[in-house]
């Protein structure tokens, strides 16, 4: 089981806490000394005020909040959890994770989605009903501009009559992609055109607020990873995909309890059978309030959980 933690860069205010190139150094050479394989980020551009009374968040751009977590470390994988492709052109996407890639040392990790917030996809000009169709062929579109060569492609709205993106990333043929969601399209998705999938714990009477299907239980995921499986059979895929999902009561916002006391064993045991259904990454948040409390958390589950699965 490999571990991937959230930099808290979604925790815009106070500025100078979380998300100054300081803080955000800092939090990754932690990340990295507790011995996690990753540190990811979130982001939302333009989130509908609605949204952020009912819970959401803001964050860093997902490519800048990197290349500083880059600069400050050595071997931690970076994390993209998630970006939402139909919210760009994808060649512009495809330059910025070939530079990250470059930068970091062919460090990244690419998790994608669909996306949900209709709101900010008219914010930002997008396409919200053919979401679907825009991130399968953004898919397409960006492992073309990888090859460094000549391109030739025409999507919705874009067209490549013949132009060239260097540097192409380190990783070959292109970082590892994990498409995220629950629902039966983003699994095939998944199997098609990637190389992991990132499904996540949500209640049922959630799961439209998310557009996408609920998983409550070991045994939901157990079915879906069965469905990513077959899916995978289907595509003639030969090499296993990961599967990174969030443990239950680890999220984002969750921690691992309110008062940032991990409760190791259960949390142990959570691991276990999630491995035993074939995940082999989990992301997780801590506990944030403060960066003192971030960083000891992250010391925490380093000596607790993670030196723990490695004894």
């Amino acid at each position: 089981m490999r571990f991937s933690v959230q930099l808290p860069t979604d925790r815009v205010e106070p500025r100078d806490e979380f998300t100054s190139a300081a803080a955000v150094c800092e939090m990754a050479r932690a990340v990295e000394a507790a011995g996690f394989d990753a540190g990811y980020v979130t982001e939302h551009p333009f989130p509908p005020d609605d949204w952020l009374r009912s819970g959401g968040h803001h964050a860093l751009d997902p490519f800048v909040a990197l290349s500083a977590a880059a600069t400050a470390t050595e071997r931690l994988r970076l994390h993209t959890n998630i970006l939402v492709l139909a919210y760009r052109n994808p060649f512009l996407i495809a330059k910025s994770i070939a530079s990250l890639d470059t930068l970091s040392g062919g460090r990244l990790i690419v998790g994608v989605a669909a996306g949900y917030l209709e709101a900010e996809y008219r914010a930002l000009g997008a396409d919200f009903a053919g979401r679907n169709e825009r991130t399968d062929e953004a898919l397409i579109a960006m492992k073309q501009a990888w090859s460094g060569t000549s391109v030739q492609f025409a999507g919705v709205g874009f067209e490549a009559t013949g132009n060239t993106m260097l540097p192409q990333p380190i990783q070959r043929p292109h970082p590892p992609i994990w498409v995220g969601g629950n629902s039966r399209l983003a699994i095939r998705r998944a199997a098609k055109h990637a190389q992991g999938w990132s499904p996540f714990p949500i209640a049922a009477r959630f799961s439209d607020r998310t557009r996408t299907a609920a998983i409550e239980s070991v045994e939901d995921l157990a079915e879906k990873i069965s469905y990513l499986r077959d899916c995978a059979n289907d595509a003639g895929r030969k090499v296993p995909l990961d599967v990174n999902f969030v443990p239950f009561g680890g999220g984002m916002k969750s921690g691992m309890d309110a008062h940032g006391a991990l409760e190791t064993q259960q949390f142990l045991d959570q691991i276990e059978a999630l491995e035993s259904i074939g995940v082999n990454w989990v992301s997780v948040g801590v506990p944030c309030e403060t960066r003192s409390m971030y960083l000891e958390a992250v010391a925490r589950f380093g000596d607790e959980v993670i030196a723990a699965r490695h004894s």
